[in-house]
């Protein structure tokens, strides 16, 4: 019987010991207390925890942590409400302050950045408040980031999820989006036809020119044209007198020349012809020799 109660009393005291050996996964950090006292943080590894003398305060994450907290109402500098949620990126740093530093860290965090959200909003407009996100942002990361450095958690980011404005500044805002749009679609379009014109009336210049151009090369070639043919005439005339005076003519050729030419002449339009003495000599020889030749001849 002394025994078997040795042996229970050996199974209890090894679970007990078993029961107390703990192991500290990665990114996690427990606090310890002895006796009601902090004794120690055990990082990542194999603890062992003293029965009934030592306990687990609390197991923190060091993973960096997101907390979405729910839209606080906030009024800007021109006394407009609006709906503001914020996102905050934050990592515990020291379990130690972490665990004894506040009560509860998630409902102060909520709490701070609610009033550090009103106090930053409350000096700022409302059109500053749609526009400076980045610099809303920077500040309540700076004011957290300092406020909880006694608690053990450092703020990496503090983001603005959502502004939501009054439902009638909505509307206007939409008003006024709606008339920019239309304004800029008006200006594109009284541009787009400012270019159609420009560009027909630089093609209606443009033929103008290359008509112009084109109608005076016609005139120029056909002025060349008229005076390669006047050459060509003036050189065959002179080819023709240089054969001639080659030639060695008499009067009597010349004449003959001559009469020819004056036949030429009578053909055109004038009115009044002067006749040289030579060329009227030779026409009444050409009509006695005429009528010679009438005379001799019988009729048949």
């Amino acid at each position: 019987m002394v025994v078997f109660v040795i042996i229970v009393l050996a199974l209890i005291v090894l679970i007990v010991l078993v029961s107390n050996i703990k192991i500290v996964p990665q990114a996690k950090a427990y606090t310890i207390e002895r006796l009601g006292s902090y004794q120690g943080t055990w990082q990542t590894g194999l603890h062992f925890k003293i029965p009934l003398i030592e306990k687990i305060a609390r197991k923190v994450t060091l993973k960096e942590q997101v907390v979405d907290f729910e839209p606080q109402p906030v009024i800007t500098k021109d006394n407009v409400t609006m709906q503001i949620d914020t996102v905050v990126y934050f990592q515990i740093t020291d379990p130690k302050l972490f665990t004894y530093g506040v009560e509860n860290p998630m409902a102060a965090i909520e709490n701070l950045t609610a009033t550090t959200l009103r106090n930053i909003i409350g000096d700022l407009e409302l059109d500053e408040t749609l526009t400076s996100r980045d610099v809303i942002n920077t500040k309540m990361r700076t004011i957290l980031d300092e406020a909880t450095d006694a608690w053990g958690i450092k703020v990496n980011r503090v983001e603005l999820k959502n502004i939501i404005p009054p439902k009638a500044i909505q509307e206007s805002m939409e008003k006024q989006m709606k008339a920019e749009r239309e304004r800029r679609e008006a200006i594109l379009v009284a541009e787009g036809q400012k270019q159609s014109a420009i560009l027909v009336a630089q093609g209606e210049k443009e033929s103008m020119v290359l008509r112009a151009d084109a109608k005076r090369e016609a005139q120029i070639k056909e002025a060349q044209g008229q005076a390669e043919a006047l050459m060509t005439v003036q050189k065959a005339l002179a080819d023709s007198l240089e054969l001639l005076n080659k030639a060695a003519p008499n009067d009597q050729v010349i004449r003959l020349k001559a009469l020819e030419a004056f036949a030429k002449a009578a053909d055109g339009k004038a009115t009044k012809i002067i006749i040289p003495s030579e060329i009227q000599g030779l026409a009444g020889l050409a009509t006695s020799l005429q009528e010679v030749w009438k005379t001799e001849t019988p009729d048949k």
